[in-house]
C-alpha cells in the first residue's frame, strides 16, 4: 500500500491539537501509585458467529498506521493476502473530538454520515464512555463497531479468515504452538509494546523508572533468545515475531525520543545494541514487513510531496539521523538466512505452565 498526493494531504491538513491535559492515558488511565493501566478494549466481536460473518469485503480495519496496534493488522493483512478482502482505511489524525477518517478511496462519510470514529462507537453502543481507538473494526453494512480489540483480532485474521488467504502466505499462528505463541505475546504487550508507554505515560518516575528496567531486560532477553533463532519460534515466522516488530520498526525515531527526554541520550538503549535483535528486526524490515505507507509513516519515505511526515515521536526527534539514512541502516544485511533453531525456549509456558493458561 502505498501513500496518494490526496491522504498526504489529509494528515498535513491543520487539526485542533487534543490538550495533553485531556488525554485519558495521563488522567483516567493510571493506578493509585502513578503507574499507565491502558484502558480495556470495550468491543470484542469474533468473526465466525453468526453475529459477524467472514465475508470478504464487508468490513473494514480502520486504523493510524502511526499506531503500533494498527500496524499490526496492516502487517498482518499483507502477509496472509487479505488486504483486498478487508480494506485498510486510515485515520488521519486525533484532535479533542478524537479520530478522524480519512475520505481517500473509501465512501464512509457519505455512506454513515460522519468521519469522526467516536461516532461509530456511540453508533454501536450509546453508553460508551470511553475513547475510540485504534484500530477498530466496522461493519459496512451496519456501521457498527465489530471490534477494537488488537489482541485477538490477529488470531481471527490468522485462522477463520484462512480460506481467503493468498497462495502460500505464512501460518502465522500454528496450532502446535498456539499456547506458547500466546503466552508470548502478552510478554511482548507487557514488558515491550505496552511497556514503553509505560514509561513515557507514567505520571510517578518511579514507576517509570520500573517500565524502562523491564522494558531493557526483555529486549536482553530476546537478544539472546534470537541469537541462535531466525525468528522467535526457530526458522518460520509467526504472529509474534508481528508483535514484537510493531515496537522495534518505530522504537528508535518514535518512543526512544520521548524517553531520552526523561534519562538523557546516554542513558537510554538502541535497538542497535543489541546485535540479534537489530539483525532480526532488518531481516523481517527486508521480508514484507513494511509497505511504501508503513515506512512514510515511520519517517523512512518522503510522500508525494518529496517531504516527511515526521522526524520522530509526536513529530520531535532532533539529531535523529535524516529518513534516508535510517533507511539506509534497516536495509543492511542482516546475514540471519542461516539461522534455525529451536521453536522452544525457557520462558514463558516452560515446566508445562502453558497447559494452565487458556486465551479467548
Amino acid at each position: 500500500m502505498s501513500i496518494s498526493p490526496e491522504l498526504e494531504a489529509e494528515l498535513r491538513a491543520p487539526r485542533e491539537p487534543e490538550p495533553k491535559s485531556a488525554f485519558p492515558e495521563t488522567t483516567v488511565e493510571q493506578t493509585e501509585d502513578g503507574a499507565f493501566r491502558r484502558q480495556r478494549n470495550w468491543f470484542s466481536g469474533r468473526f465466525g458467529a453468526e453475529e459477524h460473518p467472514v465475508e470478504p469485503g464487508r468490513y473494514a480495519v480502520l486504523g493510524s498506521i502511526g499506531c503500533g496496534w494498527a500496524r499490526r493488522q496492516h502487517i498482518i493483512l499483507r502477509l496472509t493476502g487479505l488486504e483486498t478482502s478487508v480494506p485498510f482505511i486510515v485515520l488521519t489524525g486525533r484532535s479533542g473530538d478524537g479520530w478522524k477518517i480519512s475520505g481517500v478511496d473509501n465512501d464512509i462519510k457519505e455512506r454513515f454520515g460522519t468521519d469522526h470514529l467516536n461516532d461509530f462507537y456511540r453508533r454501536t453502543d450509546p453508553d460508551y464512555k470511553g475513547r475510540g481507538t485504534s484500530p477498530t473494526v466496522v461493519d459496512l453494512q451496519t456501521g457498527k463497531v465489530v471490534s477494537n480489540n488488537y489482541h485477538l483480532l490477529p488470531q481471527d485474521w490468522e485462522t477463520v479468515w484462512r480460506p481467503f488467504h493468498k497462495e502460500g502466505a505464512p501460518d502465522l499462528y500454528p496450532e502446535a504452538l498456539r499456547k506458547e505463541i500466546d503466552l508470548t505475546n502478552q510478554q511482548i504487550f507487557d514488558d515491550i509494546n505496552n511497556g514503553t508507554y509505560k514509561v513515557l505515560f507514567a505520571t510517578n518516575p518511579e514507576a517509570a523508572k520500573a517500565a524502562y528496567t523491564i522494558f531493557a531486560a526483555r529486549l536482553a532477553d530476546f537478544d539472546f533468545r534470537l541469537k541462535s533463532r531466525r525468528y522467535l519460534f526457530g526458522d518460520k515466522i509467526t504472529d509474534s515475531d508481528v508483535r514484537l516488530f510493531q515496537t522495534l520498526a518505530s522504537y528508535e525515531r518514535g518512543y526512544r525520543v520521548g524517553i531520552v527526554k526523561l534519562y538523557g541520550e546516554k542513558n537510554v538503549l538502541q535497538i542497535s545494541d543489541f546485535e540479534n535483535l537489530w539483525a532480526y528486526a532488518r531481516d523481517l524490515f527486508q521480508n514484507g514487513f513494511t509497505d511504501d505507507l508503513e515506512q512514510f509513516f515511520l519517517g523512512f519515505l518522503p510522500g508525494p510531496s518529496g517531504e516527511y511526515l515526521r522526524g520522530g515521536f509526536n513529530g520531535e526527534g532532533k539529531g535523529l539521523p535524516t529518513g534516508a539514512e535510517a533507511l539506509a541502516a534497516w536495509s543492511e544485511p542482516h546475514g540471519r538466512e542461516s539461522l534455525t533453531g529451536s521453536p522452544f525456549y525457557s520462558g514463558p509456558g516452560g515446566g508445562g505452565s502453558f497447559e494452565r493458561w487458556t486465551f479467548a
